[in-house]
C-alpha cells in the first residue's frame, strides 16, 4: 500500500516568520501536534508540540515575539505519495518521528502519522512496531 493511500491531504502549514504563539494556536484549532513549515510549497522544516515545550517553553522565551524560525527542526525527513507504507513506517522507526510530511515535486502533497498506521488493521503491527522504537527512552542529561 502507498502512502497516499492513507496520508492526510489537506494540511496546515506555517512560515518562519510566523510566531510561537501562532504555531501553537494552529495546532489547537486543528487538533494537532505538528505543523509543517514552508517557503511557499516547499516544506523547510517542522515545528511540533515538542519544540514548542522544550525549545520554547521551557527556556521562558516570549511566544508572542519568538519566530518558529528558531524552534522548528529544520531539513525534515519527508516522504512521497508513492512510498511504501512500510518503508515510512520504518523511516519513522530509525528516525524516531511520528509524523512524515509528504512531497510532490518539491511542494507539500500532505503529511501521514503512526495514527494514520495504526487505524489500517493490517499495518498494526508496523504502527506499534515504529512506536516502540520512538518512544524509547534516552539517558538523563545530568
Amino acid at each position: 500500500m502507498k502512502i497516499k493511500n492513507i496520508m492526510t491531504k489537506t494540511v496546515a502549514t506555517i512560515s518562519v516568520e510566523d510566531s510561537v504563539e501562532c504555531a501553537a494556536q494552529m495546532m489547537k484549532e486543528h487538533d494537532v501536534g505538528s505543523i509543517p513549515v514552508c517557503n511557499g510549497e516547499k516544506v523547510i522544516g517542522i515545528v511540533t508540540d515538542r519544540d514548542i515545550a522544550l525549545r520554547s517553553a521551557a527556556e521562558g522565551q516570549n511566544v508572542c515575539n519568538q519566530k518558529v524560525r528558531s524552534i522548528m527542526s529544520s531539513n525534515p525527513v519527508l516522504g512521497t505519495p508513492e512510498m511504501d507504507i512500510h518503508d515510512a513506517s520504518r523511516i519513522m522507526s530509525e528516525r524516531q518521528i511520528r509524523r512524515l510530511p509528504v512531497v510532490e515535486n518539491n511542494k507539500l502533497a500532505g503529511i501521514v502519522s503512526l495514527g494514520d498506521l495504526a487505524v489500517e488493521p493490517n499495518l498494526a503491527n508496523d504502527a506499534e512496531g515504529a512506536l516502540t522504537e520512538i518512544s524509547e527512552p534516552c539517558s538523563p542529561m545530568i
